[in-house]
């Protein structure tokens, strides 16, 4: 490597580190808040030398929102993009095997519902859901989420099973298997980056949605994002040891989770088009 290219290279690992803490500074002050004491966050110049606490975290904890607030962000997450993803995998093979007449436009009306701005719709929703009585009902939260979540799985998921051959279906077919068989035990191994991708993404989306889940939930099926909103005020003022734990807490579960399948995001961001990779 001769010396203008290490030059070149050391100038570029630079400013990568500095885009990259310019973007980690706001997350690392929220988490330096987390352990201050009120009149620590309050000063100053800001200190960066604090003697820390856990009295913000012992707060949150003790409240009794907390707790119903952070089960329901859990379960309504978790269980919404389940369902998500069972039905998009499902969709996205007969989408890639059958190919249905006007398969391109059903995929393109299927992406253009999940960019619809949020704001468009949730009157609509709102409306519809008070006539069914789902409004501040967990499993029509659940639904809701699912039925959000699965335009985008079935993009993804229909670039990985497109990349599988159609010989490893007839080729099982042949020998006997049914269409289940095939459908869960030859090719649902092939597409799991895909499925631990569409998991990610759209956990990360249901996991930080507001408006929905402040129009149609209620005090148990509401989430952080929504605790978070409510909370931010007290005694006059923003409450910042309050939103500093409350963020901390609010940032651990994704960042694990995609701490954990990072290497499934690359494959899902580009569809399946370098699953060799994985």
């Amino acid at each position: 490597m001769t010396r203008r290219r290490r030059v070149r290279q050391a100038v570029y690992h630079v400013i990568l580190w500095l885009v990259s803490l310019t973007f980690f500074l706001p997350i690392l002050w929220v988490v330096l808040n987390a352990f201050k004491s009120r009149r620590d966050i309050l000063a100053i110049p800001p200190r960066l030398v604090f003697t820390p606490t856990l009295e913000n975290l012992q707060d949150l904890f003790a409240r009794p929102t907390f707790a119903p607030y952070m089960t329901a962000s859990i379960t309504m997450s978790v269980a919404a993009v389940l369902i998500a993803i069972m039905v998009a995998f499902l969709a996205s093979y007969a989408f890639s095997r059958f190919k249905p007449r006007g398969t391109d436009f059903l995929m393109f009306i299927l992406l253009s519902v999940r960019m619809v701005p949020g704001a468009a719709v949730v009157v609509p929703i709102y409306m519809m859901y008070n006539v069914v009585g789902w409004r501040e009902n967990w499993l029509g939260m659940t639904l809701f989420f699912a039925m959000f979540s699965i335009p985008f799985s079935v993009w993804i998921l229909k670039g990985f099973i497109d990349g599988v051959s159609p010989r490893f279906d007839e080729t099982a077919l042949v020998n006997g298997a049914s269409r289940f068989h095939t459908l869960f035990r030859v090719i649902l191994p092939q597409v799991k980056p895909g499925l631990v991708a569409a998991f990610i993404f759209n956990l990360i989306f249901v996991w930080n949605d507001f408006l929905f889940s402040f129009m149609l939930g209620g005090r148990n099926t509401s989430m952080i994002p929504v605790l978070l909103s409510t909370g931010l005020y007290a005694d006059g003022g923003v409450d910042w040891p309050f939103v500093s734990a409350l963020t901390l807490i609010y940032i651990i579960p994704p960042v694990i989770v995609v701490f954990l399948f990072q290497r499934f995001l690359l494959v899902g961001m580009t569809f399946g088009t370098v699953r060799g990779e994985v």
